[in-house]
């Protein structure tokens, strides 16, 4: 028997990154069912792990989205809130619906999905992990929509930690550092780097190279099992705490 066997899990960003390896991950630790949410739609259907799924195109900053994720949340166990998008800009150059695009994926629909989870589990208890950043930490020029997403993040998975113990609700959040995920690609100085580089490759190792006291980033399935680690009963008695995974960037 697998440690989640049998288990409800709700994964948002699913469909690629993070979030997909934590769907296979989990997968392969048993999870019976599997409640699955993405604003790609033809991605999240490619996806084939091997249970119960439930797939939920949509924008986790809609309240209709929730409204319909709702009734199939009941007596949920498990919960990775990873949907999130990236940016970057000064703010001499403040570009205000930027600004409302990052908050409202980030910070808006983390809210909403928290609500959900914590509603699915308020019964029966259950583990919840929140996708932050390193950037919710640490200043860094141009990072100022995403870093205080992030930032708001980390607060939310406090807070919902006190709110969620008396009902055997257990939050934390992770804080990843640089992580190969297609995240990036979302990001003009990237994609200005990638030319640079000569490629995605050479350009994410380049990068891990540069920021990290470890010389690398992290791959996705590493950061899945770190979120497998905080939703397992191994980790039973933490609550409300922030995992930094950046390979000691933020030192």
């Amino acid at each position: 028997m697998t440690a989640f066997s049998g288990r409800t899990a709700l994964v948002t960003g699913a469909a690629s990154g993070i979030g997909a390896a934590c769907v296979e991950w989990l997968a392969k630790q048993g999870v019976a069912r599997l409640l699955l949410v993405d604003l790609d739609g033809d991605k999240l259907d490619a996806l084939d792990p091997g249970c119960e799924c439930l797939r939920f195109a949509g924008d986790v900053a809609d309240p209709k989205l929730w409204q319909r994720i709702g009734a199939a949340s009941a007596g949920l166990d498990l919960a990775v809130l990873n949907a999130g998008v990236a940016d970057s800009g000064t703010l001499v150059d403040f570009d205000f619906a930027q600004w409302r695009k990052v908050l409202s994926a980030n910070l808006d629909g983390m809210a909403l999905s928290l609500g959900c989870a914590m509603r699915g589990m308020r019964e029966n208890g259950g583990a919840i992990v929140l996708t932050a950043s390193v950037s919710g930490l640490k200043a860094e020029p141009g990072t100022a929509a995403y870093g205080a997403s992030k930032a708001g993040v980390i607060q939310l998975a406090k807070v919902a930690a006190k709110e969620g113990a008396p009902l055997g609700i257990r939050v934390n959040a992770i804080a990843p550092g640089g992580v190969d995920t297609p995240i990036w690609d979302q990001v003009p100085m990237f994609r200005d780097f990638v030319q640079e580089q000569g490629g995605r490759e050479a350009a994410i190792s380049a990068m891990g190279k540069l920021a990290t006291p470890l010389g690398r980033y992290a791959r996705s399935d590493e950061i899945a099992a770190q979120i497998g680690f905080l939703l397992s009963d191994a980790a039973a008695t933490i609550t409300g705490t922030v995992l930094v995974s950046d390979g000691g960037y933020s030192l």
